[in-house]
């Protein structure tokens, strides 16, 4: 599929403007030298309200499709510092719509990091300790549990799954495939890596497909950064499949050749620091004076970084990893 073909596509959707694009492909020099490769970031840690984040361009789509049905409550759910709650809870606000956001661990006795900016933006926040723990279900399963308990909680609402996983959250990241394939093309950047966190791998769904139907040079690489779901690799190749379907593109994906390291980089499990992230973390801050987060970009940042140096990533090759954002879950740590 060509370009113009899959943007008129895409404009067959509903779609709120919520940021300024294309975000800049920012090369980072000192990096560069010190691994001997061009090293890029693709900044949509820039993009949308509440400090931003790369869950602007779902909540695009989502946002719009919950205008259109007449929605007064949105719901949602995540990680105690789900960069994706917040920025719901922040475009809900902007929409007029009433924020519900879905814990399922005990309240804080502090409220921090991304927690406090949700408080702030008048979200309200249920905590509900179920326990457990580890990939004890399907990101399928969950999603059909947590809806049940919004249902009975909230009442009448639209309802986001973690993260934006569906069909109509992916076209953003559709659109962001077109724009990084034809950024990378302007800039004369060839056989370059793609690396980006994957958490509940919708960005790594819709980039899976959008790259996929252009064809396009881009070595996709995701970066399992919680050891979350049974069948994760699975859950994104049936999301990236729905999503070209209602494209029209009848291109199914096997979970095989789903571009996903489960696992290795996680540490004790989702939101736990690990030593290699905390490096990461600030070899980037001191080398570029670029901040990552705790969570996602610095776990999957020091993969890349461990990658590289194994050469597991070739020897030249240009790397650009997606800053998909999450700075205040940064002032939820201490160290």
């Amino acid at each position: 599929m060509n370009v113009n073909a899959l943007r008129s596509k895409l404009d067959e959707y509903p779609r709120l403007s919520l940021a300024q694009y294309p975000t800049p492909l920012q090369f980072l020099p000192r990096l560069s030298g010190e691994l001997d490769r061009p090293i890029y970031l693709k900044r949509d840690d820039e993009i949308g309200p509440a400090l931003g984040g790369n869950k602007t361009r779902k909540l695009e789509y989502l946002m719009a499709d919950a205008q259109q049905r007449r929605a007064r409550k949105i719901v949602t759910f995540g990680g105690l510092q789900s960069n994706h709650a917040r920025l719901t809870a922040a475009v809900a606000q902007q929409c007029h719509l009433e924020p519900h956001l879905f814990y399922f661990e005990r309240r804080p006795a502090q409220l921090t990091g991304n927690l406090l900016i949700n408080q702030l933006l008048g979200a309200q926040m249920h905590f509900i300790p179920f326990g457990g723990g580890g990939a004890s279900m399907t990101l399928e399963q969950t999603i059909r549990l947590v809806r049940l308990v919004a249902w009975l909680r909230v009442g009448a609402h639209y309802f986001i799954p973690v993260g934006g996983h569906t069909w109509r959250g992916c076209l953003g990241y559709l659109r962001a495939a077109i724009e990084l394939d034809e950024q990378t093309r302007a800039a004369g950047i060839e056989h370059a890596w793609l690396i980006v966190a994957a958490g509940s791998g919708g960005t790594l769904a819709g980039l899976l497909a959008g790259l996929t139907l252009l064809n396009s040079p881009l070595r996709l690489l995701g970066i399992d950064v919680g050891r979350l779901w049974q069948g994760f690799p699975d859950s994104i190749a049936r999301l990236a499949s729905e999503v070209c379907s209602r494209l029209g593109a009848l291109h199914v994906f096997t979970s095989d050749q789903v571009p996903l390291i489960e696992g290795t980089y996680v540490g004790e499990r989702y939101a736990v620091l690990t030593q290699d992230c905390i490096e990461a973390v600030r070899r980037l801050a001191r080398s570029e004076g670029i901040l990552l987060d705790p969570v996602y970009t610095g776990k999957a940042f020091a993969g890349l970084l461990d990658l590289a140096q194994r050469g597991q990533l070739g020897s030249r090759e240009p790397i650009i990893f997606l800053h998909t954002g999450g700075v205040p879950a940064l002032f939820a740590y201490d160290r």
